[in-house]
Protein backbone atom coordinates (compact mmCIF):
# COMPACT_ATOMS: atom_id res chain seq x y z
CA UNK A 1 0.00 0.00 0.00
CA UNK A 2 1.44 3.46 -0.70
CA UNK A 3 1.73 5.96 2.11
CA UNK A 4 0.35 9.76 1.07
CA UNK A 5 1.85 12.33 2.59
CA UNK A 6 2.03 16.19 2.89
CA UNK A 7 4.68 18.20 4.04
CA UNK A 8 4.04 21.32 6.08
CA UNK A 9 6.97 23.93 6.86
CA UNK A 10 7.32 27.29 6.14
CA UNK A 11 10.88 27.22 4.48
CA UNK A 12 11.06 25.71 1.06
CA UNK A 13 14.21 24.33 1.15
CA UNK A 14 13.20 21.84 3.77
CA UNK A 15 9.70 20.76 2.15
CA UNK A 16 11.76 20.17 -1.18
CA UNK A 17 14.47 18.39 0.53
CA UNK A 18 11.47 16.28 2.59
CA UNK A 19 9.83 15.65 -0.56
CA UNK A 20 12.46 14.42 -2.81
CA UNK A 21 13.91 12.02 0.25
CA UNK A 22 10.66 10.42 0.79
CA UNK A 23 9.02 10.80 -3.01
CA UNK A 24 12.30 8.29 -3.84
CA UNK A 25 10.61 5.81 -1.43
CA UNK A 26 8.49 3.04 -3.53
CA UNK A 27 5.64 2.95 -0.89
CA UNK A 28 5.47 6.70 -0.01
CA UNK A 29 3.68 9.30 -2.80
CA UNK A 30 4.05 13.20 -1.29
CA UNK A 31 0.61 14.35 -2.28
CA UNK A 32 0.71 17.77 -1.36
CA UNK A 33 2.79 20.79 0.46
CA UNK A 34 1.80 23.88 2.62
CA UNK A 35 4.07 26.72 4.06
CA UNK A 36 2.13 27.08 7.46
CA UNK A 37 -0.75 25.43 9.48
CA UNK A 38 -3.39 27.09 7.70
CA UNK A 39 -3.06 25.98 4.09
CA UNK A 40 -1.57 22.49 5.47
CA UNK A 41 -5.43 22.05 6.89
CA UNK A 42 -6.84 23.08 3.61
CA UNK A 43 -4.19 20.75 1.67
CA UNK A 44 -4.87 18.27 3.80
CA UNK A 45 -8.69 18.26 3.31
CA UNK A 46 -8.18 18.71 -0.16
CA UNK A 47 -5.52 15.32 -0.93
CA UNK A 48 -6.38 12.74 1.85
CA UNK A 49 -2.76 11.72 3.24
CA UNK A 50 -2.48 9.14 5.23
CA UNK A 51 0.47 10.91 7.53
CA UNK A 52 1.07 14.73 7.64
CA UNK A 53 4.78 15.81 8.00
CA UNK A 54 4.31 18.80 10.54
CA UNK A 55 6.39 21.41 11.63
CA UNK A 56 5.61 23.12 14.83
CA UNK A 57 6.59 26.59 14.18
CA UNK A 58 5.40 28.45 11.53
CA UNK A 59 3.40 31.85 10.87
CA UNK A 60 -0.17 32.35 9.88
CA UNK A 61 -0.88 29.13 12.32
CA UNK A 62 1.65 26.56 13.60
CA UNK A 63 1.74 23.35 13.27
CA UNK A 64 -0.04 22.65 17.20
CA UNK A 65 -3.41 24.50 15.90
CA UNK A 66 -3.36 22.78 12.61
CA UNK A 67 -2.96 19.43 13.90
CA UNK A 68 -5.95 20.10 16.03
CA UNK A 69 -8.21 21.28 13.30
CA UNK A 70 -6.54 18.31 11.07
CA UNK A 71 -7.55 15.71 13.90
CA UNK A 72 -10.56 17.21 15.17
CA UNK A 73 -12.51 18.23 11.65
CA UNK A 74 -16.20 20.07 11.55
CA UNK A 75 -18.79 17.62 10.74
CA UNK A 76 -18.74 15.84 7.56
CA UNK A 77 -15.12 15.71 7.52
CA UNK A 78 -14.54 11.90 7.94
CA UNK A 79 -10.47 12.02 7.28
CA UNK A 80 -8.21 11.97 9.92
CA UNK A 81 -4.53 11.43 9.05
CA UNK A 82 -1.99 10.92 11.39
CA UNK A 83 0.72 13.62 11.84
CA UNK A 84 4.13 13.46 12.71
CA UNK A 85 5.35 16.55 14.26
CA UNK A 86 8.91 17.86 13.37
CA UNK A 87 10.35 19.01 16.37
CA UNK A 88 14.19 21.23 17.63
CA UNK A 89 13.36 20.34 20.93
CA UNK A 90 15.71 22.79 22.51
CA UNK A 91 13.27 25.69 21.79
CA UNK A 92 9.50 23.93 21.13
CA UNK A 93 7.35 23.78 24.34
CA UNK A 94 4.65 22.10 22.62
CA UNK A 95 4.97 18.24 23.11
CA UNK A 96 2.87 17.49 26.05
CA UNK A 97 0.03 19.47 23.89
CA UNK A 98 0.41 18.33 20.59
CA UNK A 99 0.40 14.37 22.27
CA UNK A 100 -2.98 15.87 23.62
CA UNK A 101 -4.33 17.35 20.20
CA UNK A 102 -3.90 13.99 18.95
CA UNK A 103 -0.18 13.85 16.80
CA UNK A 104 1.11 10.59 16.73
CA UNK A 105 4.67 11.46 17.46
CA UNK A 106 7.39 13.70 17.17
CA UNK A 107 10.98 13.67 15.18
CA UNK A 108 13.55 15.82 15.53
CA UNK A 109 14.36 18.03 12.63
CA UNK A 110 18.44 17.08 12.51
CA UNK A 111 17.20 13.14 12.43
CA UNK A 112 19.11 11.21 9.70
CA UNK A 113 17.50 10.67 6.72
CA UNK A 114 16.44 7.26 7.43
CA UNK A 115 15.02 7.54 10.74
CA UNK A 116 12.47 10.31 8.70
CA UNK A 117 11.42 7.39 6.48
CA UNK A 118 11.13 4.73 8.80
CA UNK A 119 9.10 7.17 11.13
CA UNK A 120 6.71 7.96 8.50
CA UNK A 121 6.07 4.19 7.84
CA UNK A 122 5.70 3.61 11.71
CA UNK A 123 3.04 5.86 12.33
CA UNK A 124 0.99 5.35 8.96
CA UNK A 125 0.92 2.07 10.29
CA UNK A 126 -0.67 2.98 13.26
CA UNK A 127 2.09 3.17 15.49
CA UNK A 128 3.45 6.00 17.91
CA UNK A 129 6.71 7.09 18.02
CA UNK A 130 8.68 9.41 20.70
CA UNK A 131 11.70 10.15 19.95
CA UNK A 132 13.88 9.14 22.57
CA UNK A 133 15.10 12.59 23.91
CA UNK A 134 11.59 14.06 23.45
CA UNK A 135 10.38 11.35 25.39
CA UNK A 136 12.60 12.31 28.35
CA UNK A 137 11.59 15.72 27.72
CA UNK A 138 7.52 14.64 28.20
CA UNK A 139 8.45 13.11 31.17
CA UNK A 140 11.00 15.78 32.96
CA UNK A 141 7.80 18.15 32.32
CA UNK A 142 5.24 16.20 34.13
CA UNK A 143 7.88 15.77 36.92
CA UNK A 144 8.36 19.57 37.42
CA UNK A 145 4.84 20.08 36.91
CA UNK A 146 3.30 17.26 38.67
CA UNK A 147 -0.45 17.78 37.85
CA UNK A 148 -3.31 16.61 39.98
CA UNK A 149 -4.53 13.37 38.36
CA UNK A 150 -7.90 14.52 36.67
CA UNK A 151 -10.73 12.33 38.08
CA UNK A 152 -12.64 11.53 35.10
CA UNK A 153 -9.77 10.10 33.91
CA UNK A 154 -9.03 7.91 36.64
CA UNK A 155 -12.56 6.82 36.47
CA UNK A 156 -12.29 6.01 32.76
CA UNK A 157 -9.38 3.47 33.60
CA UNK A 158 -11.72 1.75 36.59
CA UNK A 159 -12.91 0.20 33.29
CA UNK A 160 -9.50 -1.59 32.52
CA UNK A 161 -9.00 -5.57 33.98
CA UNK A 162 -5.96 -5.81 35.99
CA UNK A 163 -3.69 -6.87 33.21
CA UNK A 164 -4.62 -4.60 31.05
CA UNK A 165 -3.82 -1.61 33.69
CA UNK A 166 -0.26 -3.44 33.89
CA UNK A 167 -0.08 -3.15 30.29
CA UNK A 168 -1.06 0.49 30.31
CA UNK A 169 1.48 2.00 33.24
CA UNK A 170 4.34 -0.45 31.07
CA UNK A 171 3.38 1.38 27.93
CA UNK A 172 3.71 4.92 29.97
CA UNK A 173 7.08 4.05 31.43
CA UNK A 174 8.29 3.36 27.43
CA UNK A 175 8.84 -0.13 26.93
CA UNK A 176 7.79 -1.70 23.36
CA UNK A 177 5.61 -4.77 23.24
CA UNK A 178 8.68 -7.40 23.46
CA UNK A 179 9.58 -5.68 26.66
CA UNK A 180 6.34 -5.50 28.12
CA UNK A 181 6.23 -9.58 27.00
CA UNK A 182 9.06 -10.42 28.67
CA UNK A 183 7.97 -8.19 31.85
CA UNK A 184 4.60 -10.23 31.65
CA UNK A 185 6.13 -13.68 30.62
CA UNK A 186 3.76 -13.34 27.93
CA UNK A 187 3.30 -13.70 24.31
CA UNK A 188 3.61 -10.50 22.13
CA UNK A 189 0.95 -11.08 20.22
CA UNK A 190 -0.87 -11.67 23.50
CA UNK A 191 0.60 -7.75 24.62
CA UNK A 192 -0.84 -6.68 21.33
CA UNK A 193 -3.88 -7.72 21.73
CA UNK A 194 -4.31 -5.87 25.30
CA UNK A 195 -2.95 -2.39 23.80
CA UNK A 196 -5.59 -2.68 21.59
CA UNK A 197 -7.94 -3.00 23.87
CA UNK A 198 -6.55 -0.51 26.43
CA UNK A 199 -6.85 1.90 23.39
CA UNK A 200 -10.45 1.08 22.68
CA UNK A 201 -11.83 0.92 25.84
CA UNK A 202 -9.99 3.99 26.58
CA UNK A 203 -10.82 6.02 23.30
CA UNK A 204 -7.33 6.78 22.33
CA UNK A 205 -5.35 6.72 19.01
CA UNK A 206 -2.48 5.60 19.93
CA UNK A 207 0.31 4.54 21.96
CA UNK A 208 1.39 8.40 22.40
CA UNK A 209 -1.64 9.30 24.01
CA UNK A 210 -1.94 6.18 26.13
CA UNK A 211 1.14 7.42 27.46
CA UNK A 212 -0.21 11.25 28.22
CA UNK A 213 -3.64 9.06 30.20
CA UNK A 214 -1.64 7.34 32.23
CA UNK A 215 0.12 10.40 33.38
CA UNK A 216 -2.75 12.22 33.72
CA UNK A 217 -4.89 9.33 35.49
CA UNK A 218 -2.08 9.45 37.88
CA UNK A 219 -1.12 5.56 36.93
CA UNK A 220 2.37 6.21 36.66
CA UNK A 221 3.66 9.26 38.13
CA UNK A 222 6.74 10.67 36.94
CA UNK A 223 10.47 9.40 38.76
CA UNK A 224 8.98 6.45 40.56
Amino acid sequence: MTIRVIIVDDQAMVRAGFAALLAAQSDIDVVGEAPDGKQAVDVSRGTHPDVVLMDVRMPEMDGLEAARRILDPPPGVTHRPKVLMLTTFDVDDYVYEALRAGASGFLLKDAPPADLISAVRIVAAGEALLAPSVTRRLIADFARQRPAPRKNFAARRSGLTPRETEVLELIARGLSNQEIAESLVLAEQTVKTHIGRVLAKLGLRDRAQAVIFAYESGLVTPGQ
